[in-house]
């Protein structure tokens, strides 16, 4: 397991999904 390459992944993966609700819900 590599600590920086998966702490790095989960901002990412947090960030791109913050994103994707922002856009669904300012859609609505």
């Amino acid at each position: 397991m590599y600590g920086m390459g998966n702490s790095f992944v989960l901002i990412v993966v947090l960030f791109i999904l913050l994103i994707i609700v922002g856009t669904s819900f300012g859609r609505y």
